[in-house]
């Protein structure tokens, strides 16, 4: 049987940060490392720091995380302050990349502190890091505790949380995709592992308002989709044909949206080359949560998904999706051109 380490503590609620130091210490973690965000508000720094110093707990060093840049990751490992109990990352997804990745060479505890929720990143098996100028996941360990407050996230961008929903959405046809593998590969399935991740999306979707209450919930879905992912030693149940259309889009379109946008978008869209088992499903919780109205606003350019959908099948090797059945372009065009939901999201 397999042995996984997942997060042993976990506080997703209002206030959660300024109680960072309480977390630590009472896991004995007296001396940290901290990387942050670029432009962390000041209050959110401030309370970290207030809480982290009433517990006695000794911040070795404070820094901002820039980039998320492989080599910056290593120097860090080699310049690491000498008895370090713990690295916490405060912020978005570059600073909690590069504390992941920096616990992990470095065999340390990793506390992941996210200020929003626009991905599952702040919880994978995985850090998403640039070596060469060209985006890597690299493996990386869970973190051994979560803390996200809920009153902070609520004050981030709704565009994030919008993200976060999409992200979490994916995960109906990234499911659907494995078994896909499964039936025409023999790919084995974790069916653990696929039901967990199935059930945060329906668990969230019975209360998608951008409120502390659905933050927690969203929160919640996406740690375990994290989680789900070490059960079964694969990002299978979390990541599909969706994801590929969307590295594309990292890889070559001018202007690079939120993944959580490209995955949710991309996704609704393949639902429909899968046979729209998920289609209505994710038509209601985009159209209550308003996530294609956001679209809208900053519109997707149709040539940049063509390129990508083109792209899609080879960007990673071995991995048997619905784009693996047969050329979909046409099909993917009609979606864009003529279902009523996506009116207004592609420009030219």
């Amino acid at each position: 049987m397999k042995t996984i380490s997942v997060p042993g503590l976990v506080r997703i609620k209002p206030g959660a940060i300024a109680r960072l130091g309480v977390y630590l210490r009472r896991a004995g973690h007296r001396r940290v490392l901290v990387l942050v965000s670029t432009g962390l508000p000041e209050a959110i720094g401030q309370a970290a720091r207030a809480g982290m110093a009433g517990e006695g707990v000794e911040v070795a060093h404070w820094e901002e995380a820039a980039d998320n840049r492989f080599e910056d990751a290593a120097a860090g490992f080699a310049a690491l302050p000498k008895k370090i109990a713990a690295v916490v990352g405060i912020g978005g997804g570059k600073a909690l990349d590069m504390a992941k990745y920096l616990a992990f060479l470095a065999r340390l505890p990793y506390y992941a502190v996210p200020t929003s929720l626009s991905n599952d990143g702040f919880c994978s098996p995985q850090s998403s890091l640039t070596m060469g100028g060209k985006r890597r996941s690299l493996a990386a360990a869970l973190p051994q505790g979560v803390v996200i407050d809920v009153t902070v996230c609520l004050s981030a961008p709704k565009i994030l949380w919008l993200s976060g929903v999409g992200d979490l959405a994916s995960k109906l046809t990234a499911v659907f995709d494995w078994k896909l593998a499964f039936h025409h590969r023999g790919e084995p399935v974790d069916d653990l592992a696929a039901l967990l991740s199935d059930a945060t999306v329906h668990q969230f979707m019975d209360s998608p308002r951008f409120d502390e209450p659905s933050l927690a919930l969203l929160g919640t879905a996406l740690m375990l989709n994290g989680i789900a992912m070490e059960m079964c030693g694969s990002s299978r149940p979390a990541s599909g044909s969706e994801h590929l259309i969307s590295h594309a889009l990292d890889a070559t379109a001018a202007r690079p949206r939120l993944h959580g946008l490209q995955v949710g978008t991309a996704g609704y869209i393949v639902s429909r080359l899968q046979g729209g088992q998920q289609t209505d499903t994710l038509a209601r919780l985009f159209t209550e949560t308003g996530f294609f109205d956001a679209i809208r606003a900053d519109p997707f350019s149709r040539s940049e998904w063509i390129t990508a959908v083109r792209l899609a099948p080879g960007v990673k090797d071995d991995f048997f999706t619905v784009l693996s059945l047969r050329d979909c372009l046409t099909e993917v065009l009609q979606t864009i051109d003529h279902d009523p939901l996506l009116a207004g999201c592609f420009t030219d």
